[in-house]
């Protein structure tokens, strides 16, 4: 077949399928025209998911007659003052939107520019565009899509149902709305109730409103701020407290110059700084804004410019982590208990209140008889009174003594008793808390492991007797293939022939342990590693799966010293509101909150 040369109209139909994917992608694509157009407001409409309608009004600056004219060629673009595709200070730039959304649907653009007297119009339906004439409009500048792929049938079987491309559409919005909290935003159509998000006051309370707008009060309540700096790149943003997760990855808003998009070396940074507070299966909810140079980022690499590519990414990486790590350390102690009425809601009542006109004299226990003889009565009170002699405590519930004063102005307060020999009860001058004594010293243990690796590597204990562990023999290659690695945390291990290991040293930290059951879950946790992994997140593994069996374990009775000790280590101890696994170490209600349950406010 010989070479030639396509015609214009396919040519521009080819790149619509690059540019306008679904109806989701000419919404981006128009937004971010009336975004770049120095717009504080933008109003979209959608009817039948995008593919019988989109309407965008907006109030930038418009455009001349000429540059209408230009607007809707192919390669022509306002986003360029010269031809350096390294410094990209706008969101779209490749000229291709509007004559690919022309090629397969019936395009129409009304603008008005400030130097002009009235606005112009031009439409475009299959590529064919029509002459420009006056038309109508205050200013800035309204476009609308009707008949969307009606030039290219084949590509309307591959839409989904109209109520999956609304959600698309409202998701493209909704990321455009919390890049640009300055500048309002209306979302409408058949397929949902308006939504509207008023502009928000410049800063970080402003961004934080916008926030909350779209996400919701739980993130708002939860948020962290988060900021770190270096060689003119800056990280900021909001992070959920741990308590606020999600199971998928969905809930991470990324965002480069004020461009949303899906990188996967900042979604992987996200993951490693959180992979101390949450577990393997929960995903953390963040909105970071990455803002650099724009030559250090190469935003021309996706014909949809959802990918980036930067220049120096391990240092964008390296402030993610720090900017992430800070804010969680700095606000450690925050609790899926603490954050929202869970905990307050899990100790409301749930019983049938009484009818208001019953009478006590209905009652199976009213006498029949005649009244009781005095000391009849007096019988009747002592059996009455029997039913609350419930005898002496048990010992599984130990109240101690009236704590002191000073430490009940502690943050985690003073042990008063333990429970179910599981959780300690402790009481703060405004309140209680009940903490999860495994869970709060398995993160005393794995930071004390961390801090000790840090320093001058972790302190060992060799066993007098070496303990046999007998395992299966793929287990044993897994283990022994990490020696080194667990070496580095004070567990020596060697064969000890096949399907078999001997432990000779383990790490003084966790005193005496199950060498047996620690390198089981140490052999299931290497099966999740690869080769990417790197070094330290695999001792950060290693350490969080000692630390689990050097704590102390649920069903320990402790002593009121003990107890107290657990409490002051906790509160000098970061990150203590979760465990390594991503479990809260304690619940804290307040006085008011009880007080609230009894009906006393």
């Amino acid at each position: 077949m010989p070479v030639r040369q396509l015609p214009e109209q396919v040519v521009n139909r080819i790149a619509a399928g690059e540019v306008v994917e679904r109806p989701a992608s000419v919404v981006k694509e128009l937004v971010e025209n009336a975004i770049d157009a120095g717009a504080s407001r933008v109003d979209i409409f959608t009817d039948g998911g995008g593919r019988r309608r989109i309407g965008i009004t907006d109030d930038g600056s418009g455009m001349t007659s000429a540059d209408l004219a230009l607007a809707v060629d192919r390669h022509a673009t306002s986003k360029l003052d010269d031809e350096d595709l390294l410094r990209i200070r706008t969101l779209g730039f490749r000229g291709e939107a509007l004559p690919s959304i022309g090629a397969v649907a019936r395009l129409g653009i009304t603008t008005r520019h400030a130097s002009e007297p009235h606005a112009w119009s031009l439409s475009v339906e299959g590529g064919a565009k029509s002459q420009i004439m006056p038309a109508a409009l205050s200013q800035g500048t309204r476009v609308e899509v009707n008949d969307l792929f009606y030039a290219t049938p084949a590509r309307l079987k591959f839409l989904k149902t109209d109520r999956t491309e609304a959600e698309a559409i409202r998701e493209v919005v909704r990321r455009l709305a919390m890049a640009r909290p300055d500048i309002a935003f209306t979302l409408a159509g058949e397929e949902r109730a308006p939504v509207t998000w008023a502009a928000a006051l410049p800063g970080a309370a402003g961004r934080l409103t916008r926030l909350g707008d779209i996400l919701g009060s739980d993130f708002r309540s939860s948020a962290i701020e988060v900021r770190a700096e270096r060689e003119s790149v800056v990280v900021e943003g909001f992070a959920a407290a741990p308590s606020l997760t999600r199971a998928n990855a969905l809930g991470q808003y990324l965002f480069v110059n004020g461009r949303p998009v899906r990188d996967k070396l900042i979604l992987g940074a996200v993951r490693a700084a959180y992979s101390d507070y949450l577990p393997r299966d929960r995903h953390p909810v963040v909105a970071l804004f990455v803002t650099l140079e724009p030559q250090e980022v190469d935003a021309n690499v996706h014909p949809a410019k959802t990918e980036v590519r930067f220049r120096n990414a391990g240092l964008v990486r390296a402030l993610i982590v720090h900017a992430l790590k800070d804010g969680l350390a700095r606000e450690g102690r925050r609790t899926a208990a603490n954050t929202d009425g869970a905990a307050l809601s899990a100790f409301r009542p749930s019983f049938t209140p009484r009818p208001t006109n019953w009478d006590w004299r209905s009652s199976p226990a009213y006498p029949v008889g005649p009244a009781p003889s005095f000391a009849g009565a007096a019988a009747l009170a002592e059996t009455g009174q029997a039913a609350f002699d419930v005898g002496a405590p048990t010992a599984d519930v130990r109240f101690e003594a009236q704590p002191s004063a000073d430490l009940l102005d502690r943050p985690l307060g003073a042990a008063r008793t333990q429970i179910h020999e599981t959780y300690i009860v402790s009481q703060t001058r405004d309140g209680l808390i009940v903490v999860d004594q495994h869970a709060a010293h398995e993160r005393i243990v794995y930071e004390k492991l961390k801090a000790s690796l840090a320093k001058n590597g972790v302190q060992r204990q060799i066993l007098l007797i070496p303990e046999i562990v007998e395992l299966d023999e793929a287990t044993v290659e897994k283990l022994l293939a990490r020696a080194d690695e667990l070496a580095s945390f004070g567990l020596a291990i060697e064969s000890f022939g096949p399907g078999a290991v001997a432990v000779r040293e383990t790490p003084s930290l966790l005193g005496k342990t199950n060498a047996a059951g620690l390198l089981r879950d140490l052999a299931e946790h290497m099966a999740e590693w690869d080769e990417a992994l790197p070094l330290e997140r695999r001792l950060m593994h290693v350490a969080a799966t000692m630390a689990c069996h050097g704590s102390v374990r649920a069903g320990r009775r402790l002593k009121p010293e003990e107890m107290n000790a657990l409490l002051r280590e906790m509160e000098d101890t970061p990150n203590s509101g979760q465990c390594n696994h991503g479990r809260p170490t304690y619940v804290e209600l307040k006085l008011s909150d009880i007080e609230k349950l009894f009906g006393r406010r």
